[in-house]
């Protein structure tokens, strides 16, 4: 049975070629995917959107957010209370959302049919749209290591299910997942190991910022083995082992019936628009390998339902901020001191402290450094990277100002509020 966007019968399918029975089908609610639709929405196009699991994706149910929540939490057990009540109250928040008269959420799976049409992998309904976008997000990338098997080896997912705080928690992989856990649980009590294969934590971000904000939390108790490899999990000392070695496009076997290029580890392929090699299809956020960030999988599913209502927009997809949220925490926008460096690209560095500044003083949150990388002559602001108290912030600030094509002289008469950290940004420029 073929549906339309109200779930009423049509008994005669309307050929994909005349248009479909909505305008707009997605594949996936997780951020790229609602804020897709809800935006599709607005604009009057009608729109299913299909999830078989909860409303959010990976970073409301089992990633940034619950994340977040540990990090700000004063213990494990308190972590643990909030959770699911940060939860539910974010994803009653996105409920409403798709609530909205324009939007059908079929809570089910979807599989291609063909590249016009998806099944309801449950109730078999057809549903036909001349737009498709695939949200579909990522998954846990695995090691092929010895011993995965074990009950003790969990990934980001299995640690936040937790119910009793480890004594020892080892951690496979110093990247954004791995050093933020092994923050939160140092700070929690855990005895906490990294293992990284790579010479420095955070590739990332800039190769100095990264190793300053390394030996920070081995100050506060974290151990580090880097440039290690591991072979066999079931030889590691740790009551928990945390599998943090990255995460790969969710793909599906039925993107074949749909007919556009993708890969399993690489995930789907797709233009500057996010346009797959089938024109009628998109795909944003994690699925596509391209920028691995929430916030980026929203702004490519704004632009993606721009182009389908012919409007331009000016989202600058070269200019994507970043941060962990370690503590301190670090952020990042732009090239690092190392990636200008490899390019032969001509720069100019400029740097400041957090200990030279007034409110991070007072807030006594000394550890931090900000590099600020400009064009040697033009002063166009080419990149941020830093760690400390409120990098996020300063991060984001420099990002707006890049979006802008600004200058460090411009960023120099740019009054700041005093005190505040983000004036290390100012303190930076005056250099």
């Amino acid at each position: 049975m073929i549906k339309n966007n109200f779930g009423s019968a049509c008994s005669d399918p309307q050929p994909p070629n005349l248009g479909g029975l909505c305008d707009l089908i997605v594949i996936g609610a997780g951020p790229g995917g609602y804020r897709a639709a809800e935006h599709a929405a607005k604009a009057g196009l009608k729109v299913v959107v299909f999830e078989g699991e909860n409303v959010g994706g990976t970073c409301l149910n089992v990633g940034c957010i619950p994340t977040k929540t540990y990090v700000h939490a004063a213990t494990f057990a308190e972590a643990v209370e909030r959770q699911p009540q940060v939860i539910e109250q974010l994803r009653s928040g996105i409920e409403t959302i798709l609530s909205h008269p324009n939007i059908t959420l079929v809570r089910e799976k979807a599989v291609f049919k063909d590249a016009h049409s998806v099944i309801g992998s449950v109730s078999g309904d057809i549903f036909v749209a001349p737009h498709i976008i695939v949200a579909t997000g990522s998954e846990t990338k695995w090691l092929p290591l010895s011993g995965l098997d074990s009950p003790r080896v969990v990934d980001s997912t299995g640690l936040l299910q937790l119910k009793e705080q480890p004594k020892k928690l080892t951690v496979i992989g110093a990247g954004v997942i791995g050093m933020e856990f092994a923050s939160v649980f140092n700070r929690f009590g855990t005895e906490v190991t990294v293992i990284e294969y790579l010479k420095e934590c955070l590739p990332a971000l800039d190769s100095d910022i990264a190793k300053r904000l390394r030996k920070c939390l081995e100050k506060q108790g974290v151990t580090f083995k880097m440039k290690t490899a591991v072979e066999n999990v079931a030889e590691l000392d740790a009551d928990v082992i945390l599998m943090a070695t990255g995460r790969k496009p969710r793909v599906q076997p039925d993107f074949a019936n749909a007919g556009f290029e993708y890969d399993e580890r690489k995930g789907i392929t797709v233009d500057k628009d996010f346009q797959t090699t089938v024109g009628n299809i998109y795909a944003i956020g994690d699925v596509n390998g391209c920028q691995m960030l929430a916030h980026a999988a929203e702004m490519q599913g704004l632009h993606v339902v721009n182009r389908i209502l012919g409007r331009a927009d000016d989202i600058r997809f070269d200019v994507m901020p970043a941060a962990i949220f370690t503590h301190p925490e670090a952020a990042c926008v732009g090239s690092s001191e190392d990636q200008l460096k490899g390019q032969g690209v001509a720069y100019e560095c400029r740097k400041a402290f957090h200990r030279s500044n007034g409110k991070a003083v007072a807030m006594n949150e000394t550890e931090g450094m900000l590099k600020l990388f400009s064009e040697p002559e033009a002063g166009r602001i080419l990149g941020c990277h830093c760690f400390g108290a409120h990098a996020a912030d300063i991060v984001q600030e420099v990002s707006v100002l890049m979006c802008l094509n600004a200058t460090v002289g411009q960023l120099r008469n740019m009054v700041h509020i005093h005190p505040t950290v983000n004036e290390i940004l100012l303190t930076a420029a005056e250099q």
